[in-house]
């Protein structure tokens, strides 16, 4: 196999990964996930557990490290949990797919995200999460979540404070969730209403907006205690914006150049998914060869799914794969690819995608709500 060659923004969302699945019997997933390194003591415990595809392997993500996530790169994450009263354990499934996220990584990221729901006995609920679009079930493992530009083939971890990169760093958020997130080094992204920490390697630097909240200045005295304790020779120094010069350091290490367009959308506050009504499809095997059919828009009903096929639900910020019982390997196998295919010739292709199995679909309170 070739090395990766990294993509254009999103290009990923182009790939045509129906062959993801589509030709392999369960039981040899099974047998071939039972040989995978990587699995070993997946879901043998509650809490959650965090993998990173890097060139078509599955690596360990350390955990000092989750919450923190490259753009360049496509990870798993497996969150096991136990409801009150039982002992029984519960799956919740991610693929989380960068914005600079390779077709390859990408792919590889699908593939063995099903090969760990077979491991686990089709007791996972699944999802795809984006970048930019992750759901708030995603976002409850991780009170902090920073997002670095690169990859795994630019790897910038364990490098020597001397030698390091300038890098600026802009919190968002509230008391529930702040997100953290590397933007480029210019004055036209410093937002008033947020908190930014400007990471020189030696020297730190805390700036507080003039309008940012309170959550989002003791994040960032978290973070900034953080990279102190592992940096002891470091300086640090907190900012109020209404006290700053054009001559501080801080100033100085920023260009004057403009922000570009696809700079100033990463300011939005809001996701850019909005919920519709919805759209039903079908995905049957039954006239000999898998086929997806239109049908209904505008309403869903329980009426609608037969347990002997598979049905794509979209609602516009969520795509539901709901996985019939009666289902045959095949229909179970390409439900998500066909979602996937579908999205990208929707207005939302970002929209995160959700797989639940009939005989699961108690455990996603999203898709109880459909009804």
């Amino acid at each position: 196999m070739a090395g990766l060659v990294k993509a254009k923004e999103y290009d990923w969302k182009d790939s045509n990964v129906a062959l993801i699945g589509s030709d392999l019997d369960r039981s040899v997933k099974k047998e071939a996930a039972k040989t995978e390194p990587a699995w070993k003591g997946a879901g043998e415990g509650v809490g959650v557990q965090i993998w990173r595809i890097e060139k078509f392997k599955v690596v360990h993500w350390p955990k000092s490290d989750y919450g923190s996530f490259y753009n360049g790169d496509s990870y798993i994450i497996l969150n096991t949990y136990k409801e009150e009263d039982s002992d029984a354990l519960l799956y919740d499934l991610h693929f989380w797919i960068g914005k600079h996220s390779s077709q390859d990584e990408y792919g590889t990221a699908a593939y063995k995200t099903v090969e760990l729901d077979t491991l686990l006995d089709d007791k996972p609920i699944q999802h795809r999460e984006v970048e930019g679009e992750e759901s708030s079930l995603f976002k409850t493992y991780f009170p902090i979540m920073t997002m670095w530009d690169g990859g795994v083939d630019t790897g910038f971890r364990h490098v020597e404070p001397e030698k390091y990169r300038s890098r600026l760093l802009h919190l968002h958020g509230d008391k529930k969730h702040v997100e953290i997130k590397e933007v480029s080094l210019k004055k036209a992204l410093l937002d008033s209403s947020d908190v930014f920490i400007l990471d020189l390697g030696l020297k730190l630097f805390q700036y507080n907006g003039a309008t940012s909240n309170k959550d989002e200045k003791y994040k960032a005295v978290q973070y900034m205690q953080d990279l102190k304790s592992r940096r002891p020779k470091a300086i640090t120094e907190t900012l109020e914006e209404h006290e700053l010069t054009k001559t501080h350091e801080f100033m100085k290490a920023l260009s004057d150049d403009g922000a570009t367009d696809s700079e100033k959308n990463t300011k939005g506050r809001k996701s850019q998914l909005v919920r519709c009504a919805p759209q039903v499809f079908k995905v049957s095997d039954q006239s000999g060869k898998l086929e997806m059919s239109h049908v209904s828009d505008g309403k869903v009903t329980r009426a609608m799914l037969d347990p002997n096929d598979v049905f794509i639900i979209d609602i516009g910020d969520i795509c539901f794969v709901w996985v019939g019982d009666g289902a045959s390997p095949t229909e179970k196998q390409n439900g998500m690819p066909y979602a996937h295919n579908y999205l990208m010739k929707t207005e939302h292709p970002l929209a995160r995608v959700t797989v639940i199995k009939q005989a699961n679909e108690k455990n996603s309170k999203d898709f109880k709500d459909l009804f």
